[in-house]
């Protein structure tokens, strides 16, 4: 039972590491307008980001419980 913990606990923190990840390259491509940044690949999150809300939206229902279940997992915990 204490692996399934730690393997648990290990996998929180790799979607705290992603999610501050994606974050800053938000906020990156804010600040720079998009333009290539040179420690940064060449990867555009927020394109990926709106073409995952839009592939959502085009789904109906499905699409919205998917973003349901989505926002859920991310979802911080406060126990």
């Amino acid at each position: 039972m204490e692996i399934l913990k730690k393997i648990g606990s290990w996998a929180n923190q790799l979607v705290e590491v992603g999610t501050t990840l994606i974050a800053l390259g938000v906020v990156f491509e804010v600040l720079f307008k998009g333009m290539n940044i040179p420690f940064w690949p060449n990867v555009s999150v927020v394109d990926n980001i709106m073409g995952i809300i839009g592939g959502l939206s085009a789904e109906g229902l499905v699409g919205l419980v998917g973003a349901f279940v989505l926002y859920h997992i991310l979802k911080k915990k406060d126990y």
